[in-house]
């Protein structure tokens, strides 16, 4: 190459160096410069900033409310079911029939009960004339025969003693001989006997005989009143009478239908009071007591009915490990019947000027504690510890951590990280406002980059 060449391509080169050394520090101070300025602006415009809804924490009386699923039951109920099997002579009421307590309901055929109750009351009269003639009669003849027996042996012995003791004296003076004098004793030693066996008969009588005898009567009396009335309990189970006062809710047999033994005959069901059992947590049982009020609601009514806690449970249910709550209601809406599916809503305790937010307001940590998170005046949410007391479907009993008059976040505040900046909504729109706040644009929104022209300027002007 010739040195014209060279000194050319030097040149060249020298030209084409240039830019690369002084040119291209400056293009990246002006970037680093613009990089700057803009990164400094987004991470500016990255501080998040939560649209959120706040309520003050107000002063009002607020009831724990403990709510449940029951089933409604008569107060009392009773299935009748006939002791013996028998053909059905006739009914008396109809399903849908009032009675009252002893009324009778239905006959069963009782022909042949009726006979052995008619014979059971003869032999009863029987006994009873057998009793009465012991009393009466039998006793005292015995006891007189025994008395006339006993002063006969008497008398005879008496005589005897004074044969024996003529005959005695007789002998001795040499005038009678010795045999009439041993026959005389033989005599009296009978006569000693038969009086002695005289007088333990009447005595055995006396102490035994009246009493003994009178057992024996009664005891065949009462043998024969207990067969009459064993036969009159089993014909009064042919009449079937009701137990309590009520209505007839089931009736499924018909006269000169067979009618089963300890098989139901027809059902009654007292519904002057209504009773809705419900099973409860024992947690939730803790804080009711009898007496308190209580409504009941069914599907279809829109009016509660209003009853109250009749029966907490003293004892947990075996099986589910729950408390049974009865809701009595006295004079029932027709609508309630038994056997119902209904919602009951029981008020277990009333708190007057208690601190209360919202229950929206309100929320667990990762430890179990309650906090909740307040609006505050440096447009940022802070996270305060609280006591809550009583709890119901609206709101929750602030008992420490909170004033009064505190804005509490109740929308968008699950999850909320503490000192997150804020925009306040005080009030949730109507679903017609939202929907024309939705279609509506949005004033406060940023203008996105179609609305800016190449200076920077947005279409209205703005920066």
């Amino acid at each position: 190459m010739s040195p014209s060449s060279r000194s050319h391509s030097s040149h060249f080169a020298g030209q084409r160096g240039f830019p690369s050394i002084t040119l291209v520090p400056a293009a990246l101070g002006v970037a680093i410069a613009l990089c700057g300025v803009g990164c400094g602006a987004s991470e500016k415009e990255k501080e998040p900033v939560v649209t959120v809804e706040a309520a003050p924490a107000e002063r009002a009386e607020i009831s724990e409310v403990v709510s449940a699923e029951a089933v409604v039951y008569p107060l009392q109920q009773s299935i009748i079911t006939p002791k013996i099997t028998s053909t059905i002579r006739e009914f008396h009421v109809q399903r849908g029939s009032k009675v009252h307590k002893g009324q009778l309901l239905a006959i069963l055929e009782n022909a042949d009960l009726a006979a052995a109750a008619e014979q059971s009351k003869g032999e009863f009269d029987q006994a009873e004339a057998g009793y009465s003639t012991t009393v009466e009669a039998g006793v005292p003849q015995q006891m007189q025969k025994a008395e006339l027996d006993a002063a006969a042996a008497k008398a005879g012995y008496e005589a005897a003693q004074k044969v024996y003791d003529s005959r005695k004296e007789l002998f001795q003076q040499g005038a009678l001989p010795r045999r009439d004098l041993d026959a005389a004793q033989v005599l009296l030693a009978q006569a000693r006997t038969q009086s002695d066996v005289a007088e333990r008969q009447l005595a055995d009588l006396k102490r035994l005989g009246e009493r003994e005898a009178l057992k024996t009567a009664k005891g065949q009396l009462a043998a024969a009143k207990g067969k009459l009335m064993g036969s009159r309990a089993a014909l009064s189970y042919s009449e079937i009478r009701s137990p309590i006062n009520g209505v007839v809710t089931d009736r499924p047999q018909y006269a000169g239908e067979l009618a089963a033994a300890n098989q139901p005959l027809m059902t009654l069901m007292d519904l002057s009071k209504l009773i809705a059992k419900a099973h409860v947590s024992r947690v939730e049982a803790a804080s009711l007591k009898v007496g308190d009020p209580a409504e009941v609601r069914t599907a279809g009514v829109d009016d509660a009915i209003h009853g109250r806690v009749s029966l907490v449970s003293p004892a947990l249910d075996p099986g589910s490990t729950t408390v049974e709550i009865w809701v009595e209601v006295v004079k029932p809406d027709a609508r309630l019947k038994p056997g119902m599916t209904v919602q009951l809503s029981m008020v277990a305790k009333t708190v007057k000027d208690a601190l209360v937010v919202p229950a929206s307001a309100v929320f667990k940590n990762a430890d179990g504690a309650d906090y909740v998170m307040v609006a505050g005046s440096d447009e940022h949410a802070h996270q305060k510890n609280v006591k809550v007391g009583v709890r119901n479907g609206d709101g929750v009993q602030i008992v420490s951590g909170l004033d009064a008059a505190e804005k509490v976040i109740v929308s968008s505040g699950y999850g909320l990280p503490d000192k997150t900046q804020i925009k306040l909504q005080e009030a949730t729109p109507s679903k017609d406002g939202a929907e024309d706040k939705a279609g509506a644009p949005d004033d406060t929104a940023k203008p996105d980059a179609s609305s800016r022209d190449k200076s920077g300027r947005d279409k209205s002007g703005k920066e």
